[in-house]
């Protein structure tokens, strides 16, 4: 028995098809141009789930990259700032060590003085540097509060102690600055474990050497003092702890030069010391090197070859200390440098795991729901025979409706 089949039937089952021939052509044509697979979780709920994730961890990836950008240029004018630093802290010390020629007359010490004032002022210029986002570069947290302010005696620190830091991959914070305080404040004074000096009051010519740790150090003030012994006529001295009053060395004949030991610790006294003189060891304490280069400033201006031999001892003791502290200053401020230098070559290595962890995401997700080159092949492949298959559709249908009684006439 023939069926029948209405026009209006016959045209909504020819419309129907056509629209899905159109929409399969439609969504391999987008498939290609986005060149993902997955174009809707409920394509395949399962890899889009899995796929989300990977491009999270791939966006944080991303994000880790800026970071470390960021921090390269912050660490990179800390290194930059510190290399210049380090320049002055040389021309400082040259300073000092030309400053201790015997040859040396007051004039030529007011030059050297007056080149230390301009090294100071360089020092505290750098230890201000801008950090190019409208803050200061070693101003610990406090970035818009200027670090250093100059005293009468050397600086004052305005900053904290804190190093601004930066995520810069899974797991690593990393600071990517340096304060003030650790480069130019916590700067051992004389040898690291103590420090030696002598009293402004003597009024011999004794000069102390910066002293040795030759075991375990007792911790303390300890004097030196020299009196001269009423039978022999000679100059002694003896060693006194100064926390407590007790005697560390009792009265000993003074030798120009040979080494005194006690508490782990050994020095000597060259020159002539005088009755009455004293010299002192304290624990070593952080000193701002801005203290340092005002004292040996001071201590240049004060005339010293007109005044006679003691004053040119104490010349050469604050010389001495100068020197010593100086160069403590520029270890840690080299200690510092190497610190931001081995962080910047921790950058590069994560910056290189990045770059791998960035290719194997990319894969992952190609993988999961874009079109490897197979699936590029086959949707090629697919689009092909969709438009030919639509084209024949459409042309069917067109056939179809022009069709008439008229035309059999």
């Amino acid at each position: 028995m023939a069926i029948r089949i209405s026009t209006q039937t016959m045209y909504d089952r020819n419309v129907q098809q056509l629209s899905n021939l159109q929409g399969n052509m439609l969504r391999t044509q987008m498939q290609l141009s986005t060149m993902q697979r997955v174009l809707t979780p409920a394509d395949d709920p399962v890899a889009s789930a899995r796929a989300l994730e990977v491009t999270q961890a791939y966006e944080m990836n991303e994000q880790f990259t800026v970071n470390r950008q960021t921090a390269e240029a912050s660490l990179l004018q800390v290194d930059t700032t510190l290399g210049t630093i380090n320049d002055v802290m040389e021309s400082a010390l040259a300073s000092v060590v030309e400053a201790g020629n015997p040859g040396q007359n007051q004039s030529n010490r007011d030059a050297i003085a007056l080149a230390l004032e301009g090294h100071l002022n360089d020092l505290l210029s750098q230890a201000n540097t801008a950090d190019g986002s409208g803050g200061f570069l070693f101003s610990g947290y406090k970035t818009n509060t200027q670090p250093f302010s100059l005293t009468a005696d050397g600086a004052t620190y305005n900053g904290d102690q804190g190093r601004r830091e930066l995520q810069v991959g899974s797991g690593r914070q990393m600071p990517i600055s340096a304060s003030g305080s650790e480069i130019f404040e916590e700067n051992p004074t004389g040898n690291g474990t103590f420090l030696t000096g002598a009293e402004r009051t003597n009024t011999g010519t004794g000069i102390i050497s910066p002293g040795t740790v030759v075991g375990a150090a007792v911790p303390g003030n300890y004097a030196i003092n020299f009196t001269k012994d009423a039978t022999s006529g000679l100059v002694q001295y003896s060693v006194t702890n100064t926390d407590d009053g007790s005697e560390i060395m009792p009265a000993t004949d003074f030798k120009a030069g040979e080494t005194i030991t006690f508490g782990g610790m050994s020095l000597n006294i060259t020159g002539a010391p005088a009755d009455g003189d004293t010299f002192t060891i304290e624990p070593s304490r952080n000193q701002s090197v801005f203290t340092t280069l005002r004292d040996v400033i001071t201590a240049l201006r004060t005339p010293a070859s007109s005044s006679g031999p003691t004053a040119a001892a104490a010349l050469t003791n604050a010389l001495s200390q100068a020197n010593q502290n100086l160069q403590n200053a520029q270890t840690n401020m080299g200690a510092v440098q190497a610190s931001v230098g081995a962080r910047r070559l921790e950058l590069d290595t994560l910056e290189e795991s990045a770059s791998a962890l960035k290719i194997q995401y990319s894969a992952q997700i190609t993988n999961l729901v874009g079109l490897t080159d197979a699936g590029t092949v086959e949707a090629l492949s697919r689009f092909q025979q969709q438009t030919t298959s639509l084209s024949a559709a459409q042309q069917t249908f067109r056939s179809a409706t022009q069709l008439s009684l008229f035309n059999y006439i």
